[in-house]
This record gives structure tokens, sequence and C-alpha cells, in this order.
């Protein structure tokens, strides 16, 4: 039987002649003749900057709101007059009260301090594995005479953590865990030292509310130790919005909402760690006009089985903010609505940054103005990225690895192995540079190129660019096929500038002034010297080197 509070039979001495008074012998007592009588057991309700753990709360099974606990039959306590001497262990009994093998006597007529503990021995507390029941760490003092029966106050040496899932997280937790101590030392009721950071396994509780069942997880911690994340179902981390470092007695409630997929530090970074982070940030964009915020990736991304909508899908919004893939890979990136603009981007806008980010298996099929990493890019600088899979647009379509159509800003040492597709100009790291000042530095393609169209107006298709119109070209090469109504091998037609850039595969015609490899007057070995000479010139910390059939790149 469980109760909230104690009434512990009175251990009388069986001497039914005599009263206390009468054996009494000035402030000496007869040993062994006046037990220690306990009369009840309360927990003390401690604040803190929490909510108290709550009252009365005792040690082995939760109240029904989880706030307290109750003792049970058989859990057994030290007891110790005075802090000193003798430790007696009193044990609790079926009806509530509490009896011990031998009990402790008074030794005078004095009023004194009894303390109290839980567990009954000093030791080591495993904190790691709560799932099945929780840990606890008990503290309790009163005072009392031989002829006032003692009153023991207990108050927890623990903190209590609960994380309780909203409705349309609840679905997606099987289990939790929280990073903490996961043992801890203790010496009559109070904690020496937390160790062993790690994992502590948390306790699925049930409780209701209202006439409403509420699912939570708990779990007992050394206090004085900041948390800050927690994990679900053994692998899903989540730092906490705000962490905690729990106090003695009180208990923290954590509400777990469903996992966005990113976290936001309020200063407009943003930290994406899902495929479904990815969507919901691409939509915080382009419906709440966030167009400057930065974006990094925390982790490899799969967006296979996704019809993905561009970041910036249309004339009316250019992304602004700095996108940091962390060199992770996005796999999958499917694009097969009516975006005139289409790409992981469809626009990115002055000063917008794509940097770090490599993406495979690449399937975009539509769009006016296409790219692997933007359809448009006005003023956007993109370094670092790499594409493979395939990019076609639809009529009248301008097409790249890279970037459909950058008009101004810079691309740098980026790379596409995709096979590109357009109707009117295409290329394969951009399909035109126009528009002002455009900078294309130590990128290079190897996938195929085609321009297909009717005949009736000029289609260009370039291995590196299908129209220069202001691109200055450094040190970039191509090694695809090349075909179309006008073709050229790196580049399909040039207005602009080319310079230590090289090409190799068909056609053998090339319309922008790059030199072909030919594997005798002009090797691959030659084409890198030659590139890394005017990379070096330009100030670009980027490089070639060949290890395999053809150059790489490398950032010094």
């Amino acid at each position: 039987m469980k109760t909230n509070s104690f009434v512990f039979a009175i251990l009388l001495l069986a001497t039914a002649a005599c009263t206390k008074d009468e054996l009494a012998d000035g402030n000496r007592l007869p040993e062994g003749q006046y037990p220690l009588e306990i009369a009840r057991i309360t927990l003390g309700v401690e604040g803190g900057e929490a909510q108290p753990w709550g009252a009365p709360a005792t040690r082995v099974s939760e109240n029904g709101d989880g706030t307290g606990s109750k003792f049970d039959a058989g859990d057994p306590f030290a007891v110790q007059i005075d802090g000193e001497g003798e430790v007696g262990t009193y044990t609790v009994q079926d009806d509530g009260s509490a009896e011990a093998e031998i009990p402790l006597y008074w030794s005078d007529s004095d009023n004194h301090t009894v303390t109290a503990w839980y567990p009954a021995t000093d030791g080591t507390l495993d904190l790691g594995d709560q799932s099945q029941s929780l840990a606890y760490l008990l503290g309790a003092t009163g005072t009392g005479d031989y002829q006032t029966p003692v009153t023991l106050s207990f108050t927890h040496a623990l903190a209590k953590v609960r994380v309780t899932p909203t409705d349309d997280a609840l679905g997606e937790v099987q289990s939790l865990q929280l990073y903490a101590y996961t043992q801890c030392t203790y010496e009559k009721g109070t904690v020496v030292q937390g160790s062993q950071e790690g994992w502590i396994e948390m306790k699925r509780c049930e409780y209701t509310e209202n006439g409403n069942a509420i699912t939570c997880w708990e779990a007992n911690v050394v206090p004085g130790y900041e948390i800050k994340k927690l994990r679900a179902n053994g692998t899903e981390e989540r730092n906490l919005s705000a962490a905690i470092t729990p106090e003695a007695g009180s208990y923290y409630n954590i509400t777990l909402n469903k996992d966005k997929g990113y976290t936001d530090d309020g200063q407009g970074n943003y930290t994406v760690t899902s495929a479904e982070g990815l969507k919901n940030i691409a939509k915080l964009v382009n419906e709440e006009w966030k167009l400057d915020i930065n974006i990094t990736l925390d982790n490899d991304i799969d967006l296979t089985g996704i019809d993905w909508t561009p970041i910036c899908p249309d004339n009316s919004k250019k992304y602004t903010g700095t996108f940091d893939g962390g060199n992770h890979t996005i796999t999958g990136l499917t694009v097969t609505g009516s975006n005139r603009y289409a790409g992981l981007f469809g626009q990115i806008g002055p000063g917008g940054t794509v940097k770090d980010v490599v993406l495979t298996e690449v399937n975009v099929t539509s769009g006016t103005f296409v790219g692997g990493v933007a359809g448009w890019s006005f003023g956007g600088n993109i370094e670092n990225c790499s594409v493979s899979g395939s990019v076609s647009g639809s009529s009248g379509s301008d097409v790249g690895g890279v970037v459909g159509y950058q008009q101004v800003g810079s691309i740098t040492g980026c790379s596409s192995s995709a096979t590109v597709k357009g109707t009117e100009r295409a290329g394969g790291v951009v399909g035109v540079t126009n528009g002002g000042t455009t900078t294309l530095t130590a990128c290079y393609a190897t996938g195929d190129v085609t321009v297909e169209n009717d005949g009736t107006s000029n289609a260009w298709a370039g291995g590196i660019v299908g129209m220069n119109g202001t691109g200055t070209l450094i040190a970039c090469y191509a090694a695809g096929n090349v075909s179309g109504n006008i073709v050229g091998g790196a580049v399909g037609v040039n207005y602009a500038t080319v310079t230590a850039c090289y090409w190799s595969g068909l056609p053998d015609n090339d319309n922008g002034g790059a030199t072909k490899v030919d594997g005798t007057t002009v090797t691959w070995q030659n084409a890198v010297d030659a590139m890394n000479t005017a990379l070096q010139s330009a100030g670009s910390e980027w490089r070639y080197e060949l290890t395999g059939e053809l150059p790489t790149l490398k950032k010094q």
C-alpha cells in the first residue's frame, strides 16, 4: 500500500508499569532503554528557477501527474543521530510503518538532530538507464528527544527533467535520451561528484491533465550539469532552444515540438539537418520573404522522391543570404514543375552566395533558366559546388550544369559531370554569361552538352559556356561531347575573354579561343601547368592536380 505521508508505529520499550519520565536519571538515560521513534515522513518542497518537484514526493512510484512519488514497502533508509555514531536502517512496512531490526536509542534527554538518507548505504548511483525505473537520492532531517517522536523531512538531492512531446511530435518518438552525467558518487543522500558524461535513457510516463492523457519521458539527473541536447530514437539529436542547469529538488519540463529539420539562432542563421528541414527552409524563404537568411547544412540531405520547389522560384524573389553546404551532399534534387527558374535555387540575387555543396543524382527536366545550383544568378557568387545527373530545360531555355544564366557575379572552383540539354544556349558549367562583369575561374565540366531546336534560331552549345557574352573565363576546361546548331568545344560563341582554357572530345572546333588537348601537342599535364600559372597570376587559391585521367581541383 502506498500513501503520501506515513505515520510510523511508535517503537516503545516493553515496560508496561513505567513511564519515560520515571526512567530518566538526570540528563543521562539508561543505555538501550529509549528507542528513537519516527512519527512520520514528509518531503520538503524546494524551489529554484524551475518548478518544485512536488510535495509530497519521495522515491519509487510517481504520482499520477508525475510531480511526486511514494515509498513502497521494503524501501530501506538510513538514520543517524547528530550526524555521528551508529547508523540504523529502517524499512517501510506494508501498513506504512517503519521498523528497524536493531533500532537506535537516545542516550540523554537533550534535543537532537536526526538525519536520514536513501539509499541507505553510500556508493555510486548509475543514472544511465532509467527506462524502467527512475534513480533517486534523498536526504532528510528532523529534531526530537526521547519524549518526542521525530518527523523526517526528506528532500531530493537529484533534479528531474521531463520531456513532453507535442501532439504532432508524439508519433515520431519511440525513445528519448538526455546528455548529462550518467553516474554520481554519493554520501548520506548527498551528491559528492557527477561523472561519466553520456546519454541517459529516459522513462516513458503518462498522466492525465484536464481529462487528457499526456505522454512524457522523465529522468532524474545530477544537479549543476548544463544540459544542452537530447536524442530521439537513439539517433536523432536535437539541441535545446535554451540550455538548462538543473537544481536539486526541482523539475524541468521541456516541450518537444515536431522536428522542423532545422534550428534557428534568432539572428537569421538557420542550420538544416534533414530533407524535411531543407523543404521547410525553402518554404520559409519563398512564403515569408526571408530572402537574406543564412543557411548551413549540418548533414547530407536526401531529396529522393521529393518534387523540389526551388528557393526563390520566380522573378519577384532573389536569394541574398549565404548558403553553406558544409561540404555535404544533396542527393536526388528533382524539379519537374513549371517554374521558369529551376535548380536548387531559382534565383540568386546581388551578394547571395552558395558554396561548398555537392549535388548528386540531379534530375531537372523543365524551366527556361535551368542549372543544378541555380537557374539565374544576378550578382551571386558560387564557389566549390559540383553537380552530377541531368539538367534540361523546356522551350527557349538557357541551361548549365551549375548555372543557367549568370549575370554579373562569380563562379569559382565548380564542376559538373551532368548531362546538359537546352533549346537555345547550353553549357557544361553555365548556359549564358551576359549583362555585366562575370568571372568563371577554375571551373570544369565533363558531361555531354546538347542544344536541340528546330533550326530557326541560333542555338549555341559549349563544353564550358554556351554563350559567353560578358564573362571572363580563367583556367577552365571541358571534356565532354558537344552537339547542336552552333557548337564549340569550350565555348559555343564568345564575346568576351578566355584565358588558359582547354577542351577535349567532340566537336573539333572551338569558338572561344580555348586550346584543344590532343594528347600529343598539348597534354593534360601541359594544360594543368598552364591553368595553374594563370590561377596564380589571378591570385586564386585554387589549383589543378592530375592524379587520374582528367584534372581535378584543390583549394590551397
